[in-house]
């Protein structure tokens, strides 16, 4: 591949990655809190790119001077049959994925091949803070599973709760369920509720919603992978959020 080729990809990927990072759609791949480093990353790329196109005209111009001088031109390196590196087209890869396909945040399928539900290990016992008081209580599914796991209080029974996330369906049972990420969408992991009642049998798979209910007390538990079941009182659909992941 020739260095002019090699530093327009290099400035496309750079630019692939500013698009990413000033629109909504990193929220896709990576946290919140990333997003200087992206645009960094992606400056940086750019920048790169310029100086050695930059370099690349000053030899070109050197190289010609000094033919003009001694009445010769010189030999370019492919002219003594060097082969070109097939590497620097990997490159169009990621660049081609933002522009053309903008691959969707994880969803159903990623929660199905795991069996292991996210759960934050802590010591049992009634160490978690107090629950504010309402009629419905709005609370993440990573600390709704970690509370039915490990909170020996027994703080959320009969306590009516509202969840978000996104529907999935395995075997028989459907659930309710985000993932979880510490620095980007390659360590996600599921958390999941499995529902029961009624409401949810017409709702699509990856469908997001917001549910309403109460937990069967004692149903998270390490034969159940600490996925705790859920009695469903009423659930309604609602459009993708911004940031899918929890973290």
């Amino acid at each position: 591949m020739r260095r002019e080729t090699q530093n327009i990809l290099l400035i496309l990927l750079g630019g692939a990655l500013l698009k990413l990072s000033f629109t909504d759609m990193y929220l896709r791949y990576v946290k919140a809190g990333l997003q200087p480093l992206l645009i960094a990353a992606g400056a940086v790329m750019i920048l790169l790119a310029v100086i050695a196109i930059a370099r690349d005209l000053k030899g070109a111009k050197d190289t010609e001077d000094t033919a003009h001088a001694g009445g010769h031109a010189a030999d370019s390196h492919d002219a003594h049959g060097h082969k070109a590196s097939r590497s620097p087209w990997m490159l169009l890869l990621p660049v081609l994925a933002v522009f053309l396909i903008s691959p969707p945040a994880l969803g159903a399928d990623t929660v199905n091949r795991s069996d292991r539900n996210a759960a934050q290990e802590t010591k049992k016992g009634n160490g978690f803070a107090a629950l504010p008081a309402g009629d419905v209580l709005p609370m993440s599914l990573t600390e709704f599973v970690t509370r039915t796991a490990w909170d020996d209080s027994g703080s959320l029974d009969d306590r009516t709760v509202k969840l978000t996330g996104f529907v999935v369906r395995k075997n028989d049972a459907t659930y309710v369920a985000r993932l979880a990420i510490s620095c980007c969408a390659a360590d996600a992991s599921p958390i999941k509720v499995r529902m029961t009642g009624s409401g949810f049998e017409a709702m699509p798979t990856d469908q997001w919603v917001e549910v309403t209910g109460k937990v069967v007390p004692g149903s998270a538990t390490k034969d159940t992978a600490y996925v705790p079941t859920f009695t469903v009182s009423d659930i309604a659909p609602i459009a993708t959020p911004t940031d899918t992941y929890e973290s």
